[in-house]
């Protein structure tokens, strides 16, 4: 994936608070992708349209007294969640790229369906973050009169601002913010399609708790580990995809798509702690398709503890097979660090050794 992109986009300005005895105000840019944060509903037919992101401060005028000097960009054409690319995500780093020296903190409106696989990609992409990427969203828009919208926008707003005792930004990575918790990106999946609470972190601590107050848990703060200047990686791979194990999956069609054209990598969602079939057509096919050149990780189906390919008979067989066993990376950053490290140039050996390693808190050491 190149890092020029045909999306085109508007910006503007939301709120210029005047500096004063040397006090520099926080600088936020907004970038409004898409999702049900941003939309309104129509009068006439009742359904939900995007509305012009210059009118956010009529719906949410709290904004104003946020002390900030906010700006915005907004996808001339906003996307729906589902509709989400790798095209859209190069152009979300190319807008942190070519702004970074000009804002404190960066806040990213997003439909929830994969506001996971973004905030995964996006840790991959932003090499050397020091600055918060905080992307949220909504379960209701934010011009309905009870909608979890706001909060979620405005308390975005403050963590993006919040400095630790050093003048650090206090958080300098991306991550989701919902409800009442802060999350690491790549930990994070959605669980829920109604709830505003909508997301969990279920092999990761909460980065902080929002309630009276926000509540930071600085020992499990990612930091950069080299002081280098923020370098973004715009290759992206597609030809990856699931393969989710469930009973009666059967050879003809897991071999269909072991074999399709110019696959290069698969996330096996398999069961438990790792298990799988151990029948002699199941391995078989999985050691032929890694011979032939596919890197396949193994990933739980769970949503809470990790893969452990020793702990059952049936786990081992994938390892013999040449499965890599991903711990416990959610499903999304197995997925998104595949079309990373692919993108990358990586030959096949490298991409192995680097899926079996941490490289910005996405899995255990």
């Amino acid at each position: 994936m190149e890092r020029s992109s045909d999306l085109t986009g508007t910006i503007g300005t939301l709120t210029r608070v005047e500096e004063s005895n040397g006090i520099t105000k926080p600088r936020i840019l907004i970038i409004y992708t898409g999702g049900t944060i941003g939309m309104t509903e129509n009068p006439v037919t009742g359904r939900l349209e995007p509305y012009n992101f210059a009118n956010l401060i009529e719906n949410v005028p709290k904004l104003r007294r946020l002390d900030f000097n906010i700006d915005y960009y907004q996808f001339d054409v906003p996307v729906d969640s589902s509709a989400i690319n790798p095209n859209h995500w190069v152009t979300m780093a190319h807008i942190i790229e070519d702004t970074y020296d000009q804002y404190d903190g960066y806040v990213v409106l997003h439909g929830t369906d994969t506001m996971a696989y973004t905030a995964s990609m996006m840790s991959f992409m932003l090499e050397n973050l020091r600055k918060p990427v905080v992307i949220t969203g909504s379960q209701l828009p934010i011009g309905e009169v009870r909608t979890d919208g706001e909060e979620n926008l405005i308390t975005s707003l403050q963590i993006a601002a919040e400095r630790t005792p050093e003048g650090e930004p206090m958080i300098q990575e991306v991550c989701i913010l919902f409800e009442n918790y802060l999350w690491r990106g790549n930990r994070s999946t959605k669980y829920s399609a109604d709830n505003f609470n909508a997301f969990k972190s279920n092999n990761f601590p909460r980065l902080a708790k929002i309630g009276l107050g926000i509540s930071f848990r600085r020992d499990v703060l990612w930091r950069p580990r080299e002081d280098k200047p923020l370098t973004v990686h715009y290759g992206i791979d597609p030809h990856v995809i699931y393969l989710s194990l469930f009973p009666g999956l059967n050879e003809s069609i897991m071999r269909y798509m072991l074999e399709a054209p110019d696959l290069r990598g698969v996330v096996l969602k398999t069961f438990g702690a790792g298990n799988a079939p151990t029948d002699d057509w199941f391995i078989s096919t999985l050691k032929e398709a890694v011979d032939r050149g596919l890197v396949i990780v193994n990933v739980t189906q769970c949503h809470n503890g990790m893969v452990d390919p020793y702990r059952y008979e049936t786990g081992e067989g994938l390892s013999r097979a040449g499965v890599i066993p991903g711990k416990d990376l959610t499903s999304e950053a197995a997925i998104t660090k595949l079309m990373f490290l692919f993108g990358q140039g990586y030959d096949r050996e490298e991409v192995k050794r680097l899926m079996e390693i941490p490289l910005v808190g996405e899995m255990h050491a």
